[in-house]
């Protein structure tokens, strides 16, 4: 199913002339949309983590006495693919995991109030309610229509910004409108008015050249997404004054020393996923390019949105276009019929009954009453994986709006 308006881009190959989706180990019976979420190991470094995990039960004695020093080197080659200085980062096990740390290590007098905005993680936003309540402070939070612009965000955030916030949380690519926020200018307007900005950057290593905007302040992001590196890696970047009240969430043999040394010694866990993340990282630029994959996904999510909303267009009656305000590379979104994955709950039947039924793995949000679809590329997807959902997806989906 193809428009005489809309050019395909050809499929990503390996070095070989292989589709590249034979670099992976994903179900080949399944379409894969849905990399925002949990992304998707190269082979290379599946194989990489399986040889440490090897190595590790066969000296646990000689692995985990040398683990503090293993962190130490694998921090710093996760620092230069961020574009930052390792010894502002510290390695923690998922973006949820940074933001906890900074919500536990900062001090919060009776009465502080924390503002975020209508786009949070659900699980960022109910940690914040977590410290509101300790506190007896409580959580503001700025309703910044799904079509902002940069300026228009940034008003409405700095807006519920008063004498009693202590601390602003917001994304930088939000999760479930796949969008992103003007994370650097609302960091220069929150010092000017002296309160510290923690940045949800979950979405951002691999999507953007420089993921790691230049503030003083707090920064999280997850490492398993588009960078691909094994689950469980993800970063916590602090500069300025504010790093020097961090402490891991976990207290180990780390205590004498400060951030980031201190989040080096992480006890028993099992720290390969960190230890293989480099081997994604270095593969992806060997084999493809990051530049490449950012000029091809973006290219390919362009296609898949244009497509798929003209197919539920066209079965509905109804637009499906999403304004999104400022859109971002690898992510899209396609507002779902009237009536589909209007609740939380009905968005995950929803997905749940596409991967069953139709063997599709997508993500389906809610944002503001409405449904959407948000749909992901990376280098193993190719323009027929959207044009198979369009063809086999969107009518069943329009009928089932039809129907409820």
């Amino acid at each position: 199913m193809t428009s005489p308006s809309l050019t395909a881009p050809h499929p990503m190959l390996t070095p070989e002339g292989k589709p590249s989706i034979t670099d992976w180990t994903l179900t080949p019976t399944k379409i894969h949309l849905n990399h925002g979420s949990y992304g998707s190991v190269p082979r290379i470094a599946q194989q990489h983590q399986l040889e440490l995990k090897a190595r590790m039960d066969e000296n646990p004695c000689i692995w985990f006495m040398g683990q503090a020093a293993a962190v130490g080197a694998a921090r710093v080659g996760i620092a230069e693919f961020l574009k930052v200085d390792a010894d502002d980062l510290a390695l923690v096990h998922n973006a949820s995991a940074g933001v906890s740390t900074v919500y536990n290590s900062l001090s919060f007098a009776p009465g502080a109030e924390i503002v975020t905005s209508s786009h949070a993680y659900g699980a960022v936003l109910e940690g914040a309610r977590r410290v509101a309540r300790r506190c007896g402070g409580s959580v503001r939070i700025a309703d910044v229509p799904l079509n902002a612009d940069a300026e228009a965000v940034c008003e409405l955030v700095m807006a519920e910004a008063n004498d009693r916030t202590a601390l602003i949380v917001l994304d930088q690519i939000t999760s479930a409108t796949a969008r992103s926020f003007p994370v650097e200018a609302i960091a220069a307007a929150a010092k000017a008015r002296g309160i510290p900005l923690l940045v949800d950057g979950a979405h951002a290593p691999g999507v953007l050249e420089f993921p790691v905007p230049e503030f003083d302040g707090y920064w999280v992001g997850n490492l398993h997404k588009a960078a691909c590196a094994p689950r469980g890696t993800a970063a916590l970047v602090a500069r300025g004054a504010f790093k020097e009240v961090l402490d891991p969430l976990i207290d180990s043999w780390g205590f004498p020393h400060s951030f980031p040394e201190s989040f080096d010694h992480v006890g028993t866990q099992d720290i390969t996923s960190w230890l293989a993340a480099g081997t994604s990282f270095e593969a992806i630029e060997r084999r493809y390019g990051w530049d490449g994959f950012r000029s091809y996904s973006a290219e390919l999510a362009d296609y898949g949105q244009a497509l798929i909303g003209a197919a539920f267009t066209a079965a509905t009656g109804e637009d499906a276009t999403a304004d999104v305000g400022m859109p971002v590379g690898p992510l899209r979104l396609i507002r779902l019929p009237r009536g589909l994955a209007t609740t939380h709950e009905d968005s995950h039947a929803i997905r749940a009954w596409i991967s069953d039924e139709l063997d599709i793995e997508t993500a389906i949000t809610t944002f503001d009453g409405e449904g959407f679809l948000r749909i992901s590329a990376h280098l193993y997807n190719s323009p027929s994986d959207y044009e198979e959902f369009a063809e086999k997806a969107v009518p069943q989906l329009a009928h089932l709006a039809r129907t409820r």
